[in-house]
């Protein structure tokens, strides 16, 4: 910064009684950079004032983690699915509006469910697919990038005398 900028800024602080920090509107972004990773870290600052000799050291380790602690529990989220499809379908007639709506319910209760399991480093995905039995068929797929040794997912099918509910749940490994 120059002489002359840092002048008027040492004025106005002193007008104004208040720190650069305070009474400014612009945003500095302070980036540190180490050998294998970049950090960047905020701070208000005076606006269109940026100095890069006041640069921030933010210390970030690697966790050089290549695979999961604890592996995604296929057989305890199968029994939630199978608890939460059976219990909300059981005694259900298909309509078209109700099924929307218990589709959002269903998602939400087992993705809730799935949470309280506490599997770290997992993303969770859950489709539940809510149809009508009349005779026909249907096939359900998913694409995404999968990685075989650490991404997984369980499925669980139900079906009454109107309706059939399928729900599944992806376990994608986040590192």
């Amino acid at each position: 910064m120059s002489d002359v900028l840092k002048e008027k800024t040492q004025k106005r602080e002193k007008k104004t009684g208040k720190g650069a920090s305070e009474g400014s509107h612009g945003v500095r972004g302070k980036d540190t950079r180490t050998k294998d990773s970049v950090s960047t870290v905020s701070c208000l600052t005076e606006l269109g004032h940026h100095d890069d000799n006041t640069r921030m050291v933010v210390s970030m380790e690697n966790t050089y983690q290549l695979g999961p602690y604890k592996r995604f529990p296929v057989p305890a989220v199968t029994d939630i699915l199978k608890d939460v499809l059976t219990t909300y379908l059981q005694e259900e007639k298909y309509e078209g509006e109700w099924s929307q709506k218990m589709t959002k319910t269903i998602c939400e209760v087992i993705r809730a469910q799935v949470k309280e399991l506490m599997i770290p480093r997992y993303k969770i995905v859950v489709l539940v697919h809510i149809g009508q039995l009349t005779g026909q068929s249907m096939q359900i797929s998913s694409r995404c990038l999968w990685d075989a040794s650490n991404d997984t997912s369980a499925s669980y099918s139900f079906q009454n005398s109107s309706l059939f509910g399928v729900a599944t749940v992806y376990g994608v490994y986040y590192d």
